[in-house]
């Protein structure tokens, strides 16, 4: 009997932190936006609020992570 060849799974921790768009861009969420709201303005949590895309040098590293996305 052959053995089946192996598939490569989706990381569902990458999954669950980064989104792909119909481009190809990957996306992220900002960074210290858990705790400690009070002491930043509205301007900044409303700032940090939205995505941001992923630095270049990561991207490989990521979608290879997420083969199905």
């Amino acid at each position: 009997m052959p053995k089946p060849i192996a598939r490569s799974k989706t990381r569902k921790s990458v999954a669950k932190r980064f989104k792909i768009t119909a481009k190809g861009k990957v996306l992220r969420s900002q960074a210290s936006r858990r705790h400690l709201l009070s002491a930043k303005s509205a301007k900044r949590k409303r700032q940090m609020a939205k995505s941001q895309v992923v630095d270049g040098t990561d991207v490989r590293r990521i979608k290879s992570n997420l083969p199905f996305a």
